[in-house]
C-alpha cells in the first residue's frame, strides 16, 4: 500500500469512501483540501483503487475513512500517520469510541465537555 495526495480526477472516489464511512463531509472542503496538500489516499502497490482517505484543514483531521472491506488493517492509522508527517502538529475531534485509535498514534486526549466528543492533539 502507499499513501499520497489525491489528485482531482480522484474527488469522486474520496468522496465514495468518505459516503461509505457515513461521514458528511462537504465536496468543497475535500476540493480545497485536494487541491491544497490536504487530502491523502491509500492505494494498492499494484492499483489504484482508493482504499481510505483523510481530509485535513491547515492542521485539523475534518475525516478520515477507509472502505469497510478493508478496515481493521492498519489504513487509518498509516493515513494519519502521514498526516503527521506533513504538518507539525494535528488536531481530531471524535466520539469516544475513537479514543483508543488516537491514543495509540500518540495523540493527546481530552473530553468535550457533556457531548461525548473527545479532541487529541499530536
Amino acid at each position: 500500500m502507499q499513501i499520497r495526495e489525491a489528485t482531482a480526477d480522484e474527488l469522486p472516489a474520496v468522496m465514495n469512501v468518505l459516503d461509505g464511512a457515513m461521514l458528511e463531509v462537504g465536496v468543497e472542503t475535500v476540493r480545497a483540501g485536494i487541491e491544497g496538500d490536504g487530502t491523502l489516499v491509500a492505494v494498492p502497490e499494484d492499483g489504484d483503487r482508493i482504499l481510505g482517505a483523510v481530509v485535513l484543514d491547515g492542521d485539523q483531521v475534518v475525516a478520515v475513512a477507509v472502505r469497510r472491506g478493508r478496515r481493521s488493517q492498519g489504513i487509518g492509522g498509516t493515513l494519519l500517520e502521514a498526516a503527521a508527517d506533513r504538518r507539525t502538529r494535528l488536531i481530531a475531534e471524535f466520539d469516544a469510541d475513537l479514543r483508543e485509535f488516537y491514543e495509540g498514534l500518540g495523540f493527546d486526549t481530552e473530553r468535550l465537555g457533556e457531548s461525548g466528543r473527545w479532541r487529541g492533539t499530536r
